[in-house]
């Protein structure tokens, strides 16, 4: 009987994220203020923690120009975006990351689950494109939490859901481990060389207790 789990965060760990939500953040500000932000500033600002939904993260940009915006508008707007007509938007950007039949040999020894902050339709979408015979149970989506990371919430639903199961949690950003830390989790950060203010990310997982930082999800194997 299998008695570890890995849980896996999407974006940013099962894929890359620059031309899709992180993109959409960036056009929702300047069609807003007119302003253009950069992948480094998104990465500044959620390495302070407390901006994991890319929506709170828009508002705040936005109410610092001056501007005043409801949150509603900002996440029709980057929805439209994200899923275009039929999805043809910047959904269709997505870039799996795993190599091919990595997480099928996962599944043979660890039971897996998903801890994201998307919300269910972008969550079964992309699952059932890229890795439709991988089996991911459960799967805590936004909807499924009273409080988002960094608030432990999903992590804590999990231990209860296998409460005879050590779990390792599996993410990008420094609200992912915040929310491991308090769970009480293992956690494995992934910073991607490629990605900006490297050095800063690796730095501040280890400062709150990250195990170990990988460069990408196929790093994951000697690790686990």
């Amino acid at each position: 009987m299998i008695q570890q789990m890995i849980v896996f965060d999407i974006d940013g760990v099962l894929v890359d994220p620059s031309e899709t939500f992180r993109r959409a953040l960036i056009e929702t500000v300047r069609h807003f203020t007119g302003q253009s932000i950069s992948q480094d500033d998104i990465v500044r600002i959620k390495n302070g923690g407390g901006f994991n939904d890319d929506s709170d993260l828009a508002l705040h940009l936005i109410e610092k120009t001056g501007m005043q915006v409801s949150l509603q508008d900002i996440r029709d707007y980057g929805r439209q975006l994200y899923w275009g007509e039929d999805g043809d938007g910047l959904i269709s950007n997505e870039r799996w990351l795993p190599r091919e039949g990595q997480l099928e040999r996962f599944q043979q020894n660890w039971q897996l689950g998903i801890f994201t902050g998307r919300g269910i339709p972008s969550t079964n979408y992309t699952l059932n494109r890229f890795c439709p015979a991988v089996k991911f149970d459960p799967i805590i989506t936004h909807e499924r939490v009273a409080k988002r990371k960094p608030a432990p919430d999903g992590l804590l639903e999990i231990k209860r859901e296998v409460p005879d199961i050590t779990i390792t949690f599996i993410g990008d950003n420094i609200d992912d481990c915040k929310a491991a830390m308090s769970a009480g989790v293992r956690f494995i950060g992934i910073v991607s060389p490629g990605t900006p203010r490297h050095e800063e990310s690796c730095r501040l997982f280890g400062e709150l207790g990250a195990e170990v930082v990988v460069p990408s999800v196929n790093d994951l194997e000697d690790c686990l």
